[in-house]
């Protein structure tokens, strides 16, 4: 059994001795290397939020950078097929209005032609009518 007297006050007094020295020597420097590496990981992953953050933000950044470009690219596209159908416009008005000057000049050329042919026909009636009387009749009017 356990005896109650002066070296209890030795044991606890060498108890206190020991706790104090592990405290310095082993304690202290364990929680100081725990206290460390907590820190250094939530500073890692502080660093990973942030990357993570920064990578989201540039990846947003580059959908909507090339969301504005295919939209420039499709207005500048419209503008490019407004112009080009402008262009067709011009030219088709263009054409018409030459076909129709060139049907216009053929036209008065074909009335011409055809009055020059009339005025020619009248002018040798006389000489017909009396020709076919003649095949007609046998005789000479």
């Amino acid at each position: 059994m356990v005896e109650i007297n002066g070296t209890i006050l030795i044991q606890i007094a060498n108890f206190l001795v020991l706790i104090f020295v592990l405290n310095i020597v082993l304690y202290k420097p364990i929680r100081s290397i725990l206290r460390q590496r907590k820190e250094k990981l939530q500073g890692l992953e502080s660093g990973i939020l942030i990357a993570a953050q920064q990578a989201e933000e540039r990846n947003q950044a580059y959908s909507d950078g090339l969301k504005e470009a295919r939209l420039k690219g499709q207005k500048e596209k419209e503008l490019l097929m407004k112009a080009a159908t402008d262009e067709e416009q011009a030219m088709v008005a263009k054409i018409n209005a030459k076909a129709q000057q060139d049907l216009a000049a053929v036209k008065e050329k074909i009335a011409k032609d055809a009055e020059a042919v009339r005025n020619t026909l009248e002018k040798e009636i006389d000489a017909f009518a009396g020709a076919i009387t003649q095949k007609i009749l046998g005789r000479t009017a």
